[in-house]
This record gives structure tokens, C-alpha cells and sequence, in this order.
């Protein structure tokens, strides 16, 4: 058992919450949701650690830059992100996937744990472009548990997709209940964005 996985297994023996989780297909882009609280992101650390499978994740590069944050945060699998050119970041994503036998993406696409009216659409437009499924990470309080379960693929039908991925967390709540939202794309009520997406502009 590897240092991490061991950290995990001892972190799960003791916790109330309960691990929950299924195969995962070799490569993977693995959203988190409800994202409510930084609980999440640990819950689904812990989670990777403890099966020892590899993984990534994105986080702002200022994070990164910290000296010793950022060092923490590359070890537990974070890329850096400059928001303000988050086309780019997309792209180099979708090629470093696109080589790889073997590729995790954890990505929370509410983007912050406060209440949103939208997603953000980057985790479907990497699925869209590598064809790796979404697989549904999750948090749920109600039975205190977390892991992922289920998967979709993409298939460039933004309402379908996302009523597929709606179903899924219907009924499950976040860490903080009241920061829950709906999932829920820009694409799905804007043909500008829609067409964006889908590179048809």
C-alpha cells in the first residue's frame, strides 16, 4: 500500500462519511458535484488517494505560484490555470488527454462553491473533443456520502447530456445544503453560446 493510499484508508476508518464508488473507464473526465464547500475537493482526494489511481485537477495559477501552497498543490495533482486564458487551457488539455492511455480530469464545474445560475462548460467541451466520458462525481449529506458513480458520454445534444447529468444529482445535497444549484449550462438557454460550445460559431 503506497504512503497516500494508507493516508486515505486511515482518514476513511475514521470518518462518518462513507466512500462510495464504482470502476472508473482508463480515461475519465471526473466532475464534483454539488461543490459547496473545500471539503469537496478533499473528500475526492482522499478518494483517489485510497484506490491509487492517478489524477489532475486545475486550479488558478496565483495558487501555484505560492511557495509553499503551490508545491502542495502539485502534489496532489494540480495544473495551473491562467482564467484569463481559459480557451487555451482547454486545448492543451484535450491534446495531453488525447496521448495518454490513462488520464483523470477532476473538475468542479459550478467553479465556486457559492450558488451559480450556470456551470461552467469546460468539462464538456474536453469531453466533447477527446469522446471520454463524464464520469459523476459526487457529494451527498444527506447519507454522508461521497465518491462517483455512473457515467455519460457526450454526444454534442447540450439538453440531453446535461438532463442526464441533472438526473444523476437530483436529490443530492453539498457539504453547505443551502450553496446546492441546479446543473445547469449557459448553452442549453443561449444559441450563441450553444454554438460556441460546439465550435459551430
Amino acid at each position: 500500500m503506497s504512503l497516500k493510499s494508507a493516508i486515505a484508508a486511515t482518514y476513511m476508518r475514521f470518518s462518518r462519511w462513507t466512500f462510495v464508488h464504482e470502476d472508473i473507464p482508463p480515461q475519465a473526465i471526473v466532475i464534483g458535484a454539488p461543490h459547496t464547500s473545500n471539503w469537496d475537493g478533499f473528500f475526492m482526494v482522499m478518494a483517489f488517494w485510497r484506490i491509487n489511481r492517478p489524477y489532475k485537477f486545475l486550479v488558478k495559477d496565483s495558487a501555484m505560484r505560492a511557495p509553499v501552497i503551490g508545491r502542495i498543490v502539485r502534489w496532489v495533482g494540480g495544473i495551473s490555470v491562467n482564467r484569463s486564458g481559459h480557451h487555451g487551457v482547454v486545448g492543451e488539455i484535450v491534446k495531453e488527454a488525447a496521448a495518454s492511455d490513462t488520464f483523470t480530469l477532476i473538475i468542479a464545474p459550478k467553479g465556486t462553491r457559492s450558488p451559480q445560475p450556470y456551470w461552467k462548460s469546460g468539462f464538456y467541451r474536453i469531453a466533447l473533443e477527446t469522446g471520454f466520458p463524464v464520469q459523476f462525481g459526487f457529494i451527498n449529506r444527506k447519507k454522508r456520502e461521497y465518491g462517483w458513480g455512473g457515467n455519460v458520454t457526450i454526444t454534442g445534444d447540450v439538453s440531453a447530456d446535461m438532463d442526464r447529468i441533472r438526473a444523476y444529482y437530483a436529490g443530492k445535497t453539498g457539504f453547505n445544503p443551502e450553496n446546492t444549484s441546479v446543473p445547469r449550462l449557459r448553452a442549453e438557454d443561449d444559441d450563441a453560446a450553444r454554438a460556441h460550445l460546439l465550435g459551430t460559431d
